[in-house]
């Protein structure tokens, strides 16, 4: 017992060390996943999300982009749909993310809230999501506004997920790229080159340690109190 932590189980306890924080750097290339949050054929949030994918690319990233094309919606169906199986099996492999939605009604779109939606907290042990890097983006239709990317943060929080503090949002969308889906050179480019810059070096420095990273008191002590119990269960039956 700690006298000045009376509340505290003290075996349990892991103060941080900077020596933890300092594990052998993987060698494979940073792992990211792209989503984005629109069907439309010319889809700006996905304009954008490719623009992203060749930038991570020639920042030395191995990178898959979801298409949410038949992807049901949450609870329409059971987990080992097709597109959902593929959706968290792309989660797992990642270790940075990307998601990108239009901004409708002032939110995120349908769409991309159900792919997040789809990504569980836990599968049995695993976590798809946890200590991986993030980094939101939006577009919209009309002036600059923050709402899709604001919520996203908060789902990112949510999904126990690593979120940058750069983010991209991309006004008058419809402006801002050719007939061939590229993004011309503006401002608005230039924040996209600063996001991917800054989630790979995150990625970098977080991966490997992000078990570490993401290890807590109170999951190990009701890890330990489960222990305890079963221990006791099996002592009471002998």
């Amino acid at each position: 017992m700690i006298p000045a932590l009376p509340n505290v189980a003290a075996e349990l306890l892991d103060p941080p060390e900077a020596g933890k924080l300092r594990a052998p750097a993987s060698t494979h290339r940073p792992r990211i996943l792209l989503l984005y949050g629109s069907l439309r054929e010319r889809s700006y949030s996905r304009f954008l999300t490719l623009e992203a994918e060749r930038l991570l690319q020639h920042f030395g990233a191995e990178t898959r982009v979801f298409d949410p094309h038949g992807l049901p919606l949450p609870d329409a169906t059971a987990a080992d749909h097709p597109k959902v199986k593929e959706l968290r099996e792309l989660a797992l492999w990642s270790e940075g993310q990307v998601w990108t939605s239009p901004e409708r009604h002032g939110a995120m779109s349908a769409v991309m809230k159900a792919q997040i939606d789809w990504i569980p907290l836990s599968v049995g042990a695993v976590r798809p999501t946890q200590g991986r890097t993030l980094a939101v983006m939006q577009v919209s239709g009309g002036s600059q506004s923050f709402n899709a990317v604001n919520q996203l943060r908060v789902l990112g929080r949510w999904m126990r997920m690593v979120t940058i503090p750069n983010q991209s949002s991309v006004a008058k969308a419809y402006q801002e790229f050719d007939e061939a889906g590229r993004m011309r050179p503006s401002s608005y480019y230039d924040r996209v080159v600063d996001v991917m810059e800054e989630l790979v070096k995150f990625t970098l420095l977080t991966r490997d340690v992000s078990p570490y990273l993401t290890d807590r008191y109170s999951e190990r002590k009701e890890a330990a109190e489960a222990l305890e119990a079963r221990l006791s269960l099996a002592a009471a039956v002998r």
